[in-house]
């Protein structure tokens, strides 16, 4: 993990906590279960998902990220997880959630295991930015993260700068049919 993230995350002041517009719609529509938060930070989408009834494991690589979510979580239904993804340091249970979300992470070596963790009927909520024409090893190509769900049922599909962001993203709804 880059020391900046937790370097970042030193101090909860001025952080935004608002929940991914994603993560919102995709929680109106499904009935809570288990749900899986990938890179999340100081935790504004397992939080979101928990005060809704979710059972939320939050991984991140920040310590500093995780001791602000459990400040915040108070009795809220969240397991937090200390682990480097890119190091392959959290697997994916197999089968094992209702929802996983990926908002603005991307390790493209863990596609295969967020498709392996949504049990059948479950859900992904991914949103990634878009590659913008400089180099940048953490975007997409249009039309990347669609592909990774080939086979699933799109439920919601967009590629572009959403109001919030300068940069563009790809953010896909799709279920495991």
């Amino acid at each position: 993990m880059p020391r900046n993230w937790d370097e970042h995350f030193a101090q909860a002041a001025g952080l935004d906590f608002t929940p991914s517009p994603l993560v919102v719609e995709v929680a109106e529509k499904l009935r809570p279960g288990r749900a899986l938060d990938l890179a999340c930070g100081a935790g504004r989408n397992s939080l979101h998902l928990a005060a809704l009834g979710w059972h939320v494991t939050a991984v991140d690589a920040s310590p500093n990220a995780l001791r602000i979510l459990r400040q915040r979580a108070a009795g809220l239904p969240i397991e937090t997880q200390l682990a480097d993804l890119e190091a392959g340091h959290f697997t994916i249970e197999p089968s094992g959630y209702d929802l996983i979300c990926d908002i603005l992470y991307l390790q493209r070596s863990l596609f295969p295991e967020i498709r392996e963790g949504v049990r059948l009927g479950g859900v992904v909520a991914a949103e990634v930015l878009l590659a913008d024409g400089g180099p940048h090893r953490f975007a997409l190509e249009p039309g990347e993260l669609r592909a990774e769900f080939a086979g699933w049922k799109i439920l919601y599909y967009s590629e572009s700068a959403p109001p919030s962001q300068t940069r563009a993203t790809a953010r896909i709804i799709a279920r495991n049919a």
